[in-house]
């Protein structure tokens, strides 16, 4: 087991600046996630982090050791990729034993990784079978069985249940998160999926344009994004935002005003607050439609989830917004409500996108 660690790194093509200045420190045991829209640089990091990747400037350590232009067979690390990678004519068995063999371990310590590997991983009853006689899901076990024999000081993952149906992600995704706690190993995971990273993740490091946005344990990146970005990213569905004016303030707090004309009274502190260009941030279970509110909107759709009820509003001068609605209350298409907010969750970004959070002393 090692920790990670990311200096200065840049990655350019060319002339084009794909990372620049990257820092970032991994702990020993973390589970990180790498999370962010498509070309946002994620993977290239990663592959960097591997050797796959040269990099154009900068350090990367894994413990102690600067392993920057390392090759990728003397990093103390395992990957797991998106595409499984096995060979098709060999058995389970061979396709775990076949990375060991060729740095020189012995047969009987070979066995014995292989057995403790596939009793982990359920593969026992299919060491002996072709990769063409298993399930995607097994497959995607026997590559992560292949990384586990190697006993790495660090396990990376390119976004490997993406290949996988919903059903299957969902049970792997468990399976990962349990083999984390019995490893107890580093293991830093790429994916653009926040329902992958924020179930998987002692950390997630939100990226944007080739930089970090926000790196944050899973409940604060959903309770105190740093960003609007962040904030927009991380939620299904995501935070709502509402146009807003600063008007005044009320013992400290900064009061609003929402499209329609009325106020809201938030819990953040009016000092050093801009009086433009503001944005109310507020996540669909905390605003809900009810018979008396500061925003109104028109009905134009309603989501029947199961587990809650989501109305998609358009508000007055036409900002579209996703609000809870309450049991047994039942809308029709087109008819105008009025939408509460918790204050207590309410965030406000500045023009810069930068989030301004309710404070508990500002009750």
């Amino acid at each position: 087991m090692a920790g990670l660690k990311l200096e200065n790194v840049c990655k350019r093509y060319g002339a084009v600046q794909v990372i620049e200045n990257l820092s970032l420190d991994v702990a020993e045991g973390e589970f990180v996630v790498f999370l962010g829209p498509s070309g946002c640089g994620k993977t290239s990091l990663l592959r960097m982090v591997a050797g796959l990747e040269e990099v154009s400037g900068g350090r990367i350590l894994i413990g102690d050791r600067d392993v920057t232009v390392a090759p990728p067979g003397q990093r103390n690390l395992a990957m797991v990729f998106q595409h499984y990678a096995l060979y098709p004519h060999m058995s389970v068995r061979e396709n775990l034993a076949f990375g060991l063999r060729n740095i020189g371990i012995p047969a009987d310590e070979i066995t014995k990784r292989i057995q403790e590997s596939a009793r982990m991983l359920e593969l026992d009853t299919l060491l002996d079978r072709k990769p063409g006689q298993l399930s995607g899901g097994q497959r995607q076990r026997v590559a992560i069985g292949r990384a586990v024999v190697k006993e790495p000081g660090i396990f990376l993952f390119d976004e490997p249940l993406s290949n996988l149906d919903a059903a299957l992600r969902g049970r792997t995704r468990l399976e990962l998160a349990q083999l984390h706690q019995r490893l107890g190993a580093t293991m830093v995971f790429v994916t653009h999926d926040q329902i992958e990273a924020m179930t998987l993740a002692t950390r997630i490091v939100v990226m944007k344009g080739g930089a970090i946005e926000q790196v944050a344990t899973p409940a604060e990146l959903y309770r105190r994004p740093a960003t609007k970005f962040v904030a927009s990213f991380i939620g299904t569905p995501g935070m709502g935002f509402v146009p807003v004016e600063r008007a005044a303030d009320d013992r400290g707090r900064a009061v609003v005003t929402v499209p329609g004309g009325a106020s809201v009274v938030t819990r953040v502190a009016a000092d050093g607050l801009a009086s433009q260009g503001l944005v109310l941030g507020v996540r669909p279970e905390n605003l809900r439609v009810a018979e008396q509110g500061p925003l109104r909107g028109r009905v134009e759709l309603v989501e029947f989830l199961g587990e809650r009820t989501l109305a998609h509003l358009k508000l007055e001068g036409g900002t579209p917004l996703i609000v809870t609605v309450p049991a047994g209350v039942s809308l029709r298409l087109g008819s105008h409500v009025a939408v509460s907010v918790d204050v207590a969750e309410a965030h406000l970004f500045d023009e810069a996108g930068l989030a301004h959070h309710a404070q508990e002393a500002l009750q």
